[in-house]
């Protein structure tokens, strides 16, 4: 599958032919990948004082973007002091609570038991389909009903979790806008009534962008990521129209990587990130 660069080198020129320099430029502005990574490609490009043609500039492309993202997304491994606890934060509609029953297939499919927590109480719907997803993965959900408070019900799900011994539980918490600083601070206290079991909890908070949403993740990043900081990205809906240039945006100017990759609706669509594959695919 061709990537978006690819797509567009394919149109501007043929494969061995001299690059339209505008039109290069263009397409890099509205790659997903942010200004300062679109401007340090083409500064990379021109300052090899050579002509050169489709295939070098996708190389080029990759070599830059490749300097952001790890080579390979960083694991969940299980902790012998305890459940490792996993918030999935985000806006609305970025596809979290899929995500989380999603992760929680991979783990389980690993031999490792999991609980998941329906924290987002502010919508009904959420609650209803972590459970069923819960149901079809075998996986418990604890949830509460509509409106409670869910720093408590993080709480009471890691105090399940540790009874459990379960090796990771996983809190779907509530869609929110990062322009809303009431909601950010709730996130602050979802990780304070998880630190009155576990000082150490959450271990892991990774922010699910939609690759869709493509610059604007970059300022949802920004803003959650001081509100709770974040540990690493899922990236969503990359088998829409998302280019998945906003990983290299985020990772460049917040230095957050991507670990998981979401390519499609069912639960075995989640893999840890590989920067050659997803360089591959995305440009």
């Amino acid at each position: 599958m061709a990537g978006w660069l690819q797509g567009i080198l394919g149109r501007i020129t043929g494969a061995h032919e001299a690059v339209d320099w505008d039109e290069v430029e263009a397409a890099l502005w509205q790659s997903d990948l942010g200004a300062p990574t679109a401007t340090a490609i083409l500064e990379t490009l021109r300052s090899k004082g050579i002509a050169l043609h489709s295939e070098n500039v996708l190389q080029a492309a990759r070599e830059e973007a490749a300097k952001y993202l790890p080579e390979k997304g960083t694991d969940l491994t299980p902790s012998t002091d305890g459940p490792v606890v996993i918030l999935m934060v985000g806006v609305n509609g970025t596809g979290k609570t899929t995500s989380s029953a999603k992760l929680a297939a991979l783990l389980k499919s690993r031999g490792q038991s999991v609980l998941l927590c329906a924290a987002d109480t502010f919508r009904a719907a959420a609650v209803e389909q972590l459970k069923s997803w819960g149901e079809k993965l075998g996986v418990e959900v604890v949830s509460s009903e509509y409106g409670a408070d869910p720093a408590a019900l993080c709480h009471d799900a890691l105090a399940k979790a540790r009874r459990l011994k379960a090796d990771f539980l996983i809190c779907d918490t509530a869609g929110r806008l990062h322009t809303k600083s009431n909601l950010m601070q709730e996130l602050s206290k979802v990780k304070r009534s998880l630190g009155k079991i576990d000082p150490t909890a959450p271990h892991e908070v990774f922010l699910v962008a939609d690759t869709t949403t493509g610059s604007n993740a970059v300022v949802q990043a920004k803003e959650f990521h001081a509100a709770t900081p974040l540990t690493g990205l899922i990236l969503t809906k990359l088998d829409g129209s998302g280019k998945g240039g906003v990983a290299v945006a985020i990772a460049r100017e917040t230095g957050i990587a991507p670990r998981f990759l979401g390519t499609g609706e069912q639960a075995g669509d989640l893999a840890l990130f590989d920067r050659a594959s997803f360089l591959e695919r995305m440009l």
